[in-house]
């Protein structure tokens, strides 16, 4: 894939891990192409888990190394938190040159004033995990956590993701994807027609109205079976998907 310079990259729940090399792999090798993008914008779940940036995890240290890499070619890097990695620090974004930007944010996209988010606070109807979210975002709890010992860490970190995956077979589709009012009520708070975002790892475009008036959410993909990158310039966006051969 090689683009104009003049493009604009987004992608979310990359869930990157040492388990899952290929996708790590993928990544960098992404991050590495020529020209490459203007802006990347790494809408949440960068990592599958972050227990803080003085953590060991080997993607860490090769991915900070490859977004640095894209830095240093003039590319900008914003990040936004997900569920996987919301204690990823300042620390660890002045490593890759990344800056971290708040969970909501609207932004110019080529003329286009777009909002662009983790997309789980959008799905309302999941009542647990708005609970837990509100808890896990808590500056006391992160600091107690943050105050533990690495291993005491590694093993809540476990915790909370047996817990995750444990819950989500248990909950139908329609709790744990969007929820379309709060979509309208979001993007009618924040003046925006257009809408991106992941965390529910169903990529496509929706049309909806706003205020009466046509509007798109779009939705980016997870990496587990290859890669997802909505790629935008002044004609339009379109998301493509990386093959899984690349990330082998």
């Amino acid at each position: 894939m090689s683009e104009p310079a003049s493009q604009i990259w987004f992608v979310a729940d990359l869930h990157l891990d040492a388990a899952r090399p290929a996708a790590t792999r993928a990544f960098l090798d992404l991050l590495a192409e020529q020209p490459g993008p203007a802006a990347l914008y790494i809408l949440g779940d960068l990592f599958e888990t972050w227990i803080g940036d003085d953590g060991d995890a080997p993607p860490g240290e090769q991915v900070a190394t490859g977004l640095q890499g894209l830095a240093e070619r003039g590319c900008e890097l914003y990040f936004i938190h997900g569920n996987r990695d919301f204690l990823l620090g300042e620390d660890y974004a002045r490593r890759c040159g990344l800056r971290l930007l708040p969970e909501h944010m609207v932004i110019d996209l080529h003329g286009i004033s777009t909002l662009i988010m983790h997309g789980d606070t959008l799905c309302t109807d999941d009542l647990e995990y708005q609970a837990l979210r509100r808890q896990v975002r808590s500056p006391a709890w992160q600091a107690s956590v943050l105050a533990q010992p690495l291993a005491a860490r590694r093993q809540l970190a476990a915790q909370l993701r047996g817990e995750s995956t444990a819950a989500l077979r248990d909950k139908p589709e329609t709790i744990t994807d969007v929820n379309a009012d709060t979509v309208q009520r979001v993007m009618m708070d924040h003046g925006v027609r257009q809408l991106i975002h992941g965390h529910t790892h169903r990529p496509g475009f929706h049309d909806l109205a706003v205020n009466g008036q046509p509007a798109r959410r779009m939705v980016l993909g997870a990496w587990y079976h290859g890669g997802s990158v909505l790629c935008c310039d002044a004609s339009g966006c379109h998301l493509l998907t990386r093959p899984a051969t690349t990330a082998s």
